[in-house]
């Protein structure tokens, strides 16, 4: 067995785990399998696109390496990309000249780097990035407010051609090498924000999917699309997807739900929609350190951390950070909406900084493969947090979490270590 250990505020290095009388058990157990695991990513939005063009060759292959590599890197295999502007562009835009649906234009999305950030990400870990596709708003003529922020409401009138321009952007965006595998309908439907959303009820989400953007996909040819409803916080989860589900006509063309991590850590509730629900599935689509950058803070690590472990551990099958890096500021952004990233840029300099959340993520990512299963595991030690996997090949890995102040011993498989205060572990090879 192998133990890789990150502590606060040092390097990460591999740990020797030795026989360990007495101390508390902790079991993996290969035999009792619950939802299989699509794999770890973060989002390419045109910050993270803009950002990455401005830096030097060898930090661009940096993070490429850092992020993308399999072997070397931390492997991620997911991917999300917003339709159209987001906060995180440098100003707000949809693809079309005015109002006429017929001058649809993506070259936008190639030339802010979006296109080819993805397609480096891809000759780097050497196969295609599971993509993810989530509008923020339909143009602004298509809503009741005549704007594509300060939420609004798609108009009933302009929802086939909507559903079209959805269709048209995945063609589109197919054409420069980005075929995705995932649509959500809407990002965050119920938040009116002072930049680019769309409020949805629950049900006029589903009177859109069942009456236009899922006959306007399988027409189109896209009808094995995954198509993620919600997207949004775990709080108002069991509230909006219930409904949803409910619509046996909107439910036909739904995979399943999206989650982010803002508001709430009630993780449980992914777990009792999984219980209502247990066809439909659940994808982890948005998680950010908001605020602006925090280089180096080590509780922000613990957090992606916590809410990996207990996203999965509550049926989740996948896990898609936000922006893959952003500047110094923590941008761009058009409403000065700063973050923070894994991966820091100052483009000034041509300097990187890598956080401790890149370093939390990776305990997972790198090691947790695409296709693994999570497995049952018990713990005698109540102040760890825990998730095991079976990877496709059968290797067992085991991730803790010690939040607490004081060291944390384990044993397993009659190896033991000590975990020291704020700190995380990756066991492989059970």
């Amino acid at each position: 067995m192998r133990m890789i250990l990150t502590v606060k505020g040092q390097a990460t290095e591999e740990v020797l785990m030795t026989g360990a009388p007495g101390a508390p058990e902790v079991t993996a157990d290969p035999g009792t399998e619950y939802q299989t695991l699509l794999g770890f990513g973060g989002a390419f939005t045109e910050a993270a696109g803009l950002t990455f063009r401005k830096l030097g060759k060898q930090n661009r292959e940096k993070i490429l390496k850092a992020y993308f590599d399999p072997e070397e890197g931390i492997g991620y295999s997911l991917g999300r990309v917003h339709i159209g502007s987001c906060d995180f562009s440098e100003t707000m835009h949809d693809y079309l000249a005015g109002e006429d649906v017929s001058t649809f234009d993506i070259s936008r999305d190639e030339e802010n780097g979006v296109f080819s950030l993805y397609r480096a990400a891809v000759e780097t870990r050497g196969e295609p990035i599971r993509l993810l596709a989530t509008p923020w708003s339909p143009p602004a003529f298509m809503k009741d407010n005549k704007d594509r922020k300060h939420g609004g409401r798609l108009l009933a009138e302009y929802a086939p051609d909507y559903a079209k321009y959805i269709v048209t952007y995945l063609k589109e965006a197919a054409a420069k090498g980005l075929t995705f595998e995932f649509l959500s309908v809407q990002n965050e439907p119920d938040a009116k924000q002072t930049w680019d959303s769309c409020l949805y009820s629950p049900e006029e989400e589903s009177a859109f999917v069942k009456n236009h953007l899922g006959s306007a996909l399988k027409e189109a040819g896209l009808g094995d699309i995954k198509l993620l409803v919600h997207d949004h916080n775990r709080d108002i989860l069991l509230k909006r997807a219930l409904p949803i589900y409910q619509d046996k006509d909107a439910s036909a063309y739904i995979w399943g739900t999206a989650v982010h991590w803002y508001v709430s850590e009630q993780f449980g509730e992914s777990a009792k929609l999984h219980e209502a629900h247990p066809d439909k599935h659940l994808l982890f689509t948005e998680g950010c350190v908001e605020g602006g950058p925090a280089p180096g803070n080590w509780a922000n690590g613990e957090r992606y951390a916590r809410n990996i472990i207990g996203d999965l551990s509550n049926w989740v099958e996948g896990w898609i950070e936000w922006n893959l890096i952003l500047n110094a500021e923590g941008g761009p952004n058009h409403v000065k909406n700063y973050c923070c990233a894994p991966i820091l840029c100052d483009t000034e300099t041509d300097t990187l900084t890598f956080n401790p959340s890149f370093t939390c993520i990776g305990h997972f990512s790198k090691y947790i493969k695409p296709g693994a299963v999570r497995i049952k595991h018990t713990s005698d030690n109540q102040n760890l947090k825990i998730l095991a996997a079976k990877n496709p090949g059968g290797e067992v890995v085991a991730v803790l979490l010690n939040e607490t102040d004081s060291e944390q011993r384990f044993a397993i498989n009659g190896a033991g270590a000590v975990m020291p205060p704020h700190s995380i572990a990756t066991v492989v090879g059970l």
